[in-house]
C-alpha cells in the first residue's frame, strides 16, 4: 500500500485529501509544517508528498529537495492557491513531479497521483532487474538519479538519442553508460569528433557515399 504524505495547514484541505487517499487504497500521513513534513519522510518510507506552498514556517518550494533527498526518495507534487508559471516552473527545476492548483478536484489531485506511482514502480522494477555499469558517474542527488533513470530507458529502448550541455558535463560518460547497459553491449562502442572532421565530408563519412558522387 502506498503512502501519501499530505503536507498542507488547513485542517479541512488535509481531511478532505485524507479521505480521498483512503478512497484509492492508499495509506496518507498528514503534516501541518515543513518541519513535521521533513520528520515524516525521514522516519518512514513515503511513496509521493503533496505538497502545499504557503506553510508557517515557510515556503514547500523550499524543501523540495530536501524531502527528495530521503531515504525513500519520494515523488512530490505540488499543489497551491498561489499557482503562477513562475511557482510551476520552480516546482519542477526544483524535481517536483508536477503542480496542481486550488480549488482542487478529485481528478486534478489523483491523475498526477496515479502517474506518479506507476512511474515509481516501473523505476523500482528496472532498479530490480538491472543493476546498472556507470563507470565514472559519481553522486547520489536526486537530480542525477533522474538522469540515471532517463539513461536506464535509453539503454532499453532502440531508438537514437541525443544528448546536449556543456562541456565537461560528462556526456561521453553517459554515452558510454547507454551503450554498456544496453543490448548492444557486445558490439563496438565508437567515439567520433564530428568538430575534427572535414565539414564538406562529415555527412559521407558518417552515412556512406555512392562512388562516384564526388566527381
Amino acid at each position: 500500500m502506498p503512502n501519501i504524505l499530505i503536507v498542507d495547514d488547513d485542517p479541512m484541505i488535509g481531511e478532505s485529501l485524507t479521505h480521498v487517499m483512503k478512497r484509492l487504497g492508499y495509506q496518507p500521513l498528514f503534516a501541518g509544517t515543513l518541519r513535521d513534513a521533513l520528520a515524516i519522510a525521514q522516519e518512514q518510507s513515503i511513496d509521493v508528498v503533496l505538497l502545499d506552498v504557503q506553510l508557517p514556517d515557510g515556503s514547500g518550494l523550499d524543501i523540495v529537495t530536501r524531502l527528495r533527498e530521503t531515504t525513500s526518495n519520494p515523488e512530490v507534487i505540488i499543489i497551491t492557491g498561489l499557482g503562477t508559471p513562475d511557482g510551476a516552473e520552480m516546482a519542477i527545476t526544483n524535481g517536483a513531479w508536477d503542480y496542481v492548483e486550488k480549488p482542487l478536484s478529485m481528478d486534478a489531485v489523483t491523475l498526477p497521483l496515479m502517474r506518479a506511482l506507476q512511474y515509481r514502480a516501473e523505476k523500482q522494477a528496472r532498479k530490480a532487474h538491472v543493476a546498472l555499469r556507470r563507470e565514472g558517474i559519481v553522486g547520489t542527488s536526486p537530480k542525477l538519479q533522474g538522469c540515471l533513470d532517463l539513461l536506464a530507458q535509453a539503454a532499453d529502448s532502440e531508438a537514437p538519442v541525443l544528448l546536449t550541455g556543456e562541456t565537461g558535463t560528462g556526456k561521453e560518460l553517459f554515452a558510454w553508460a547507454i551503450h554498456h547497459n544496453s543490448p548492444r553491449a557486445q558490439k563496438n562502442f565508437v567515439v567520433l569528433d564530428c568538430a575534427s572532421l572535414p565539414p564538406t565530408l562529415v555527412e559521407s563519412m558518417l552515412f556512406g557515399h555512392e562512388k562516384g558522387s564526388f566527381t
